[in-house]
């Protein structure tokens, strides 16, 4: 059942990042909707084409982090680095789940906005998903480790 997860984490870091790269060549589906904008529509984050590569890297790095945790490597290390992934990723994505209070996640305030509705119905429930699923394979981890 781990492995399970972790591959639907795989896929989902796998399509997000293609996603952010597809945007970083110009691509514009779903582009704009996935922009924060204020009460009046003004776009309250510019990503640059840098800005897009930067998050699909991170996200192509957390399908990694998942790709190689599904089996145990020899190096201590590289096995601590995995670790600490597995509990830095599901604390991001609880954290902007929660949002800022204003634009993004549970408590936003803005909640008018084509963004702020693709955020309540589709990014905030992924990210909170991806957040429990995250949870529950450390929990997993932890139990197999105890034993």
């Amino acid at each position: 059942m781990r492995n399970v997860l972790k591959y639907f984490l795989v896929i989902t870091f796998l399509f997000l990042s293609s996603i952010h790269f597809y945007w970083a060549t110009g691509g514009t589906l779903g582009y704009l909707s996935s922009l924060p904008t204020n009460e009046n529509g003004s776009i309250l984050l510019a990503p640059t084409i840098f800005d897009c590569i930067i998050v699909a890297t991170i996200l192509f790095v957390f399908t990694l982090i998942y790709t190689f945790s599904i089996k145990d490597r020899k190096s201590k290390i590289f096995n601590s680095l995995i670790k600490l992934g597995q509990w830095v990723i599901p604390i991001l994505f609880l954290i902007r789940a929660v949002g800022d209070f204003k634009y993004v996640g549970f408590f936003k305030q803005v909640t008018t906005t084509e963004f702020s509705r693709m955020d309540s119905y589709f990014f905030t429930p992924l990210c909170l998903l991806i957040s429990f699923v995250g949870i529950i394979i450390l929990y997993n981890g932890l139990r197999k480790e105890s034993k």
